[in-house]
């Protein structure tokens, strides 16, 4: 009998101690999980040297690091503000809170065909992705898996934020360059310019040019060299140029209407040469007014749209521009009296 207690007992210690190990594993894979789930951000953002956003869509937009500059995979200028929305929010990121357990299927198949993909490239690297699925009901946080060298990709979706800001974190990603592109056009100290060409196609007579010869300035408007010159009001107007962008880039028009608008009459054009020999050339299209009524600066009526007009860029882009802030460098009458005349070159 007592062999059969002690053999008994044997048996129950083990069957114990197998419960006990299988409950401890069973822990710590829920442990490992839920700590993978959380790993979204990384501190040392300065190593970070290249962003990939892949939109549902297949569009894909990629941001390399150049020292403290960053650029697109092809070398072309990017918006630094929105890189570092994107690296705050790499920073900043922290758990929120779980997603309902009822709910979890449903995350996981919106974050698979919805999902903006996003990944984070340490010292040339791959070190971690983020799969962001849209926003909770109450805007107040973002569905969201993460996927790490460290710790491979979570199976549990939870609910993130930025630490300290109220919103969703969806809007920093997108992928369409249109959006990432720098919308600078002039970035000129007055000093750098040799030449100013404004050439009205409707108006000649509103044409004006601002040439630099050595150390002087030579103004001609309306087709005559001014005799009596302010050359402060020279360096009021050329000191415009140093800071022009345009204000979106084209959302509307496809490449049929794009032809038909290169082809047809800029009401102006602007040119400007450096002193090192740099050329630009914008051309500038009206925009149909939507409604009547319209009176331009000179106090004419229009039927064009007097906020708004689009502009071809030395490259031949097209862009949307605000005569607000293009008018300083077109309103020659402005900054020269064209009543001081010499006589006709």
């Amino acid at each position: 009998m007592k062999r059969i207690i002690i053999v008994i007992l044997g048996i129950a210690l083990l069957v114990g101690l197998g419960i006990f190990t299988s409950q401890l594993i069973s822990k710590k894979g829920k442990s490992d999980e839920k700590l993978a789930a959380f790993n979204f951000d990384i501190k040392d953002t300065a190593s970070v040297n290249k962003i990939i956003i892949t939109e549902p869509n297949g569009m894909e937009m990629t941001l390399v690091r150049h020292g403290n500059s960053w650029t697109d995979d092809k070398g072309g200028c990017v918006q630094p503000v929105q890189v570092f929305n994107i690296l705050e929010a790499l920073y900043n990121v922290r758990f929120k809170g779980y997603v309902p357990e009822n709910s979890v299927k449903t995350v996981i198949n919106r974050i698979s065909t919805i999902g903006i993909k996003v990944q984070y490239f340490q010292n040339d690297d791959w070190s971690k992705t983020w799969y962001i699925g849209g926003s909770t009901s109450d805007h107040h946080g973002t569905y969201m898996l993460v996927e790490s060298e460290e710790a491979g990709k979570s199976d549990l979706p939870v609910i993130a934020e930025i630490k300290g800001m109220k919103g969703i974190i969806e809007p920093r990603f997108f992928a369409d360059p249109r959006k990432w592109q720098c919308s600078g056009i002039f970035a000129y100290q007055m000093q750098e310019i040799a030449e100013v060409n404004v050439k009205f196609t409707e108006r000649p007579d509103r044409s004006f040019e601002v040439r630099k010869i050595k150390n002087q300035y030579l103004v001609k408007f309306g087709g005559k060299y001014l005799t009596s010159l302010d050359t402060n009001m020279v360096y009021r107007y050329l000191l415009n140029f140093k800071r022009i962008n345009f204000e979106n880039p084209n959302y509307e028009l496809n490449d049929k209407q794009l032809d038909s608008l290169k082809r047809s009459r800029p009401f102006c054009e602007l040119k400007v040469r450096t002193t090192k020999g740099e050329k630009k050339k914008l051309r500038m299209f009206r925009i149909k007014a939507t409604g009547e009524g319209e009176v331009d600066d000179f106090g004419d009526k229009v039927t064009y749209d007097i906020n708004r007009f689009w502009c071809e860029l030395p490259d031949g882009q097209v862009v949307k521009c605000q005569y607000f802030v293009f008018n300083p460098l077109l309103m020659g009458h402005i900054y020269f009296n064209p009543n001081r005349y010499a006589t006709t070159q």
